[in-house]
């Protein structure tokens, strides 16, 4: 591998760079004076983690391992790496908060849904390990064993629902086997809403899933019977899920934030829409993730408009912060045009540390960034990545999604608007799908080589993924090719403005009353209705509310909003009280209300004065009521009292 560290040390300015040939082996004693020098560390190499970790003994500082070998230095391009090597370093010392868990147990209660002996044979393979009990789904002649240690039964699944731990499943035609059954099962009379709660599930059955995108239940193990290789992987897999468990809290949810509903009109749906696990549930105004069901996708995340859905493995703030410090240090180190390959650490790493030992390796330009899912990453990301210089940027996913990726969709064809609006031509983000090295490598020596911004931003910011992408938005126009002020963006992107029909609006102010980001405002002084686009997050509660229906959502982005102040959409004089002067409500509303009524109600005869009281504030128009002695029932024949029971024996009584 060969090293470049004078590249290294223009990409990290204020570091102390030391090359090595043998750090593991004959040079092993300079790592050990390393570490106990104190003060942050990083070793440009992940192989010999564990044998660095046990050196470097009782350390209180952390020690960062970068893989600059697979990724940069195993290259056909490795000689002009240097650049690369320094940005994988610097986004290294960018330092994640910790990340909340969730801790889920099983007992290792455990239901195997089958349909013939198989099933029974996982069960036998299982029962000194687990507590098992095998249900068949409509068995045929199948013949009881001479001896069995855990139930066997029969049953359909109808539904089932829950977590790792805690499954409940509802189950049609349950019956329990007769024990004088011989040749083959004899069952008792079947039974339906049956319900079953166990730890784990194990489907054997051939049946489709019952779950969504059922790879992510965790819990949840399912095997083609048909398949002896792949039965047996299951059932070696789920013996060994006993005991308690931490898992990621991959979200942080805010519900003061939430625009899903206000007095039981939808609004915002991004999140529901998008979760491919069933995770996310409504709940009143807002919406609730459920933590242990919740696989980490983050799609939720990166739609959500208000940020009230926040990942936290790592957060979206810390996450800019390593784009910023991998882009600025590879251009610092003298690197051009920079290609930002976004992958996870499952699917993604394998793939490069196979391309970088059986093949040509990642291109010099090619900066790969490992994240948790691909699908976390929102717009500020992508936003803020060619802020800070990046050229392209590209996702890489595999050629069977193991969830839909809508969301990510949704998130390109914005930022393609975005960026094609501001002189960024070309095909500047877009998806690699594929499980081949060599198709990945095809990928990506043919993306075009683009220009970048001439001089990139440098900003740093922490917060909210709101405020994040308003702050990247203003800096990728301030620097982008060709700014433009206001560009049209798909429909559902979480920017915009509304229209609305001024004709036909009545300045109700309903819309303003369930504006969650207060982008709609009143005037206590005056009936005006007035809008501000830098707060709109287009969740549509304005539409859903508005009794007239004369609001439309407009995805946009001007960028001139940020700066400009509240924009008047409708404002009109006052209705002043005919009695006392004082104003108290909508002047064309008021005689709107009046003209509708005047000759048309018995109550507002043409011409009579009783109108009046329609242009009086409430306390006149009581006030006035009890002058006239109105009385609204004076003239109305008496209604007959109503018949009781004893009225109908009176009756009888009397007939007899």
């Amino acid at each position: 591998m060969r090293l470049d560290p004078a590249a290294v040390q223009r990409g990290c300015r204020n570091s102390e760079i030391a090359t090595f040939r043998q750090l593991c082996r004959a040079e092993l004693d300079q790592f050990r004076n390393a570490a106990k020098a104190g003060g942050s560390l990083a070793v440009g190499c992940t192989q010999e983690v564990a044998r660095f970790t046990e050196e470097a003994g009782e350390r209180p500082e952390r020690i960062d391992f970068v893989n600059i070998r697979e990724t940069a230095g195993w290259s056909s391009e490795g000689s002009a790496a240097g650049p690369k090597m320094a940005a994988l370093l610097a986004a290294a010392a960018e330092t994640a908060p910790d990340f909340p868990l969730v801790t889920l147990s099983s007992e290792g209660v455990i239901l195997i849904y089958g349909r013939d002996e198989r099933a029974i044979e996982a069960g036998g393979l299982l029962a000194d390990h687990l507590d098992v009990t095998v249900m068949i789904r409509r068995p045929t002649q199948i013949e009881p064993p001479a001896a069995t240690s855990f139930p066997i039964v029969q049953g359909t699944i109808r539904n089932a629902q829950g977590h790792f731990g805690a499954f409940e499943l509802t189950i049609d035609d349950f019956a329990a086997p007769r024990p004088s059954s011989r040749d083959h099962f004899v069952f008792e009379a079947p039974r339906n809403g049956a319900t079953s709660r166990c730890d784990l599930v194990l489907d054997l059955s051939g049946d489709a899933p019952m779950f969504p995108a059922h790879d992510l239940r965790d819990g949840y193990l399912r095997a083609d019977p048909r398949d002896p290789a792949a039965m047996l992987r299951a059932v070696l897999k789920v013996r060994d899920l006993v005991g308690s468990f931490d898992k990621p809290k991959y979200i942080n949810f805010t519900t003061e934030l939430c625009a899903h509903s206000r007095s039981k009109l939808i609004g915002c749906h991004r999140c529901l829409d998008l979760c491919p696990t069933g995770a996310i549930t409504p709940d009143g105004d807002h919406v609730n993730v459920n933590a242990e069901v919740c696989a980490g996708c983050g799609q939720c995340a990166a739609a959500c408009p208000t940020g009230a859905a926040s990942y936290a493995l790592p957060p979206a703030d810390t996450q800019l912060h390593q784009l910023r410090a991998m882009l600025l240090a590879y251009r610092d180190a003298g690197g051009d045009r920079p290609v930002l390959l976004v992958h996870d650490r499952q699917h993604g790493s394998p793939l490069i540390d196979a391309l970088a030992r059986h093949g040509g390796g990642l291109p010099a330009n090619v900066l790969p960034f490992a994240v948790n899912e691909v699908t976390q990453l929102g717009l500020e990301a992508i936003v803020a990545a060619f802020a800070h210089g990046a050229a392209s940027v590209r996702f890489l996913l595999r050629a069977k999604p193991l969830h839909d990726l809508t969301g990510l969709s949704q998130t390109i064809a914005t930022a393609d608007a975005i960026l094609a609006g501001l002189g960024f031509n070309g095909d500047r983000v877009a998806t690699i799908e594929t499980d081949d090295p060599d198709a990945l490598d095809g990928h990506l020596r043919t993306i075009a080589p683009f220009a970048t911004v001439t001089q990139p931003a440098t900003f740093r910011t922490v917060g909210k993924r709101r405020d994040l992408l308003r702050f990247a938005l203003s800096e990728l126009h301030r620097i982008a090719p060709s700014p433009t002020d206001v560009i049209a963006l798909p429909e559902g992107a979480p920017l915009g403005a509304v229209s609305v029909d001024t004709d036909g609006c009545t300045l109700c102010l309903s819309c303003v009353s369930v504006c969650p980001t207060g982008a709609l405002r009143d005037d206590p002084e005056r009936p005006v209705l007035k809008f501000v686009e830098d707060a709109c997050v287009q969740c549509g509660l304005c539409q859903s509310t508005c009794p007239e229906k004369v609001i439309t959502l407009r995805p946009q982005i001007d960028f001139r909003a940020a700066r400009a102040p509240a924009q008047v959409i409708k404002e009109e004089e006052p209705a002043l009280c005919v009695r006392c002067g004082k104003p108290f409500g909508v002047r064309s509303t008021i005689n709107r209300v009046a003209a509708k009524l005047e000759g048309r109600h018995w109550m507002y005869p043409a011409g009579d004065k009783r109108l009046d009281a329609l242009r009086m504030c409430a306390d006149c128009r009581v006030i006035t009521m009890s002058e006239q002695q109105f009385d609204p029932f004076a003239g109305v024949p008496e209604r007959a009292p109503p018949r009781t029971t004893d009225d109908y024996l009176r009756q009888r009584d009397d007939k007899n």
